[in-house]
């Protein structure tokens, strides 16, 4: 082999070996999958703040999970020590939050404390509706604004639906509604959100059912969603960042 190709050949080796480096930022992810088998049964899960209703860690025989507990409901009940667990998400802007959720009050909330900026990337959550006589919803908040507004997919075992809602200055609006959609009670499904760029897609149990294009970038923190009496158990609650 002569100098010349020699030479050609180093390059060319250089040249892929320093793109595929260059390229590893771009294509790095940041995943994490929450589960609730080091909690104490009865406490809230330590990875949440639960800020609307009543959430605790509960159990499925032998599973540890976390549930939203609506079987003594009553319409517009705040979770305990909520302005503290509101200064610890969001600071100085605790106040205006707080004024501003409490407007959504019928609907249960809990923000996943480590993930403060979600942009882009997947949400997936495992649930279980239990009972409702009014609601059996499973939902992933998403978009959680410090003004309290924020984006849902959630799924209702009662409705047999699947619906994308926008929650902006203390009202529920909806942005896709997708009826005959299977959600058993008394069995363990899968619900899933995907951000890429402005475009949102909604999945349950694997088949995609919203798709939808923003009007704005996604940026803000994440939780798990409810309504009413609904008593739903989660568990594997995963968050994948690009």
């Amino acid at each position: 082999m002569n100098r010349n190709k020699t030479r050609f050949l180093l390059m060319t080796l250089v040249a892929v070996v320093t793109f595929g480096m260059d390229s590893l930022p771009a294509l790095a992810k940041d995943s994490r999958i929450i589960e609730f088998s080091r909690d104490t049964p009865g406490a809230e899960a330590k990875a949440f703040s639960s800020l609307i209703g009543v959430w605790h860690v509960d159990r499925d025989g032998a599973r540890t999970v976390y549930a939203v507990d609506g079987k003594n409901w009553v319409q517009g009940i705040m979770a305990p020590a909520v302005v503290e667990k509101a200064k610890s998400l969001y600071g100085h802007g605790a106040s205006e939050f707080l004024r501003n959720l409490e407007k959504y009050r019928y609907f249960p909330l809990t923000v996943l404390k480590e993930v403060k900026d979600f942009k882009e990337g997947t949400i997936e959550v495992m649930f279980k509706p239990v009972s409702g006589r009014i609601d059996q919803a499973a939902g992933i908040a998403f978009n959680i604004k410090p003004n309290g507004d924020y984006l849902v997919i959630r799924a209702n075992a009662q409705e047999e639906n699947l619906v994308f809602f926008k929650l902006d200055q203390g009202r529920r609006s909806t942005v896709q509604w997708i009826n005959k959609v299977p959600v058993p009670s008394n069995r363990w499904q899968t619900l899933k959100v995907v951000v890429t760029g402005r475009k949102i897609e909604g999945y349950l149990n694997g088949t995609k059912y919203v798709d939808y294009l923003w009007t704005e970038d996604i940026d803000g923190r994440i939780g798990l969603w409810s309504k009413a009496d609904s008593y739903v158990f989660f568990d594997k609650v995963s968050v994948t960042t690009k």
